[in-house]
């Protein structure tokens, strides 16, 4: 158990971190346009770069995560809400892999 302290530590500090030092460094209002811009646009990259390989591998198979994606790119370029869009792709993965199976 008293192996697992050290790792706690070290976790909470890079948390605490994280979110400390931006706080403390930028005091100021950022100006620049195209760090604002840069600023606007991470959390919609980190997103898509935690969403995409996960969508990919969820399922075991590379066919029912492409129709699921493919359904939710669709969707989402109708701007269908998100709980539909995900709940959606979801219904299709599961009913691509059901598919599969029996065939």
């Amino acid at each position: 158990m008293s192996a697992y302290i050290p790792y706690m530590i070290i976790m909470a500090a890079t948390t605490y971190l994280i979110r400390m030092l931006p706080i403390t460094c930028f005091q100021k209002e950022i100006k620049n346009t195209w760090i604002q811009s840069f600023l606007y646009y991470v959390p919609y990259a980190v997103l898509g770069a935690m969403t995409f390989p996960a969508i990919f591998t969820s399922t075991g198979s590379l066919l029912p995560s492409l129709t699921a994606a493919f359904l939710a790119c669709i969707l989402s370029y109708k701007e269908k809400s998100l709980l539909v869009v995900a709940g959606s792709a979801c219904i299709c993965a599961y009913l691509t892999n059901l598919l599969l199976m029996l065939i």
